[in-house]
């Protein structure tokens, strides 16, 4: 053989793929296998949910209005309003005695009185009665007035001593038991829960104003209800 010849066998079987050679040879190539897929971590499992913890409540009860009235301050701020409508009181008392004494003087001149008399001193009665029931609506109206200024006054500054309490005493709720805010009802509560006199006792003590002496009972000086059926009997409120 050619010596080229076979040199050029050689080097064409070297540059054969053995797939190739294999196949000449009628023996299938092996198959090859497959790199193995890199691993997909797991995802990662969500913390399971914690459920709250119920809180027992713990609720004070105060009525705000009738607390600030109570204090110290709020008494003395209501003798004071007393003291501006003394003034006015002495002036209703006064025209109620003026009508007390007129309407008895009707009733002992009896059937001595002519008609047009009698009609005058009814018409005399009246005008007064209406006088007072007007002056009397206005007293009250203003001085009812106020009254609830003041105490709202007081209430506001009642906010810092309140809130002290109920967390120093681990209240987790505070409700206000004025019937008013309440449709007219009031709110019935266990023994312990009402903190209301306890909040008066920490005001009195943080605003460090001394207890008022108490006010005087001033007489009622009102107009008899004994009076002729014609007359129209006065009731007009008046401050207390």
């Amino acid at each position: 053989m050619n010596r080229n010849v076979v040199f050029a066998s050689a080097l064409a079987a070297a540059l054969i793929p053995a797939t190739a050679v294999a196949q000449t040879n009628g023996t299938p190539a092996p198959a090859q296998t497959p790199a193995p897929a890199a691993s997909t971590p797991a995802p990662a499992t969500a913390p399971a949910p914690v459920a709250p913890q119920a809180i027992p409540a713990k609720i004070a009860v105060i009525e705000y209005e009738q607390v600030a009235a109570a204090t110290n301050e709020g008494q003395r701020v209501l003798q004071e309003i007393q003291k501006k409508y003394e003034p006015k009181k002495n002036q209703l008392d006064a025209l109620a005695a003026e009508i007390d004494s007129l309407q008895k003087q009707l009733q002992a001149a009896g059937s001595t009185l002519s008609e047009d008399d009698r009609n005058t001193r009814l018409r005399t009665i009246d005008t007064k009665q209406k006088q007072y029931q007007r002056d009397g609506e206005d007293a009250q109206n203003a001085y009812q007035a106020d009254v609830q200024d003041a105490i709202a006054k007081v209430a506001q500054k009642l906010g810092p001593v309140v809130m002290k309490y109920v967390q120093q005493n681990g209240y987790t709720m505070l409700l206000d038991n004025n019937s008013g805010q309440n449709g007219g009802l009031t709110l019935l509560w266990a023994p312990g829960a009402d903190i209301s006199q306890a909040i008066v006792e920490a005001y009195n003590a943080s605003s460090g104003i001394a207890a008022p002496p108490p006010a005087a009972p001033s007489a009622t000086t009102r107009p008899r209800t004994t009076t002729p059926a014609t007359t129209p009997k006065p009731a007009a409120p008046k401050p207390q």
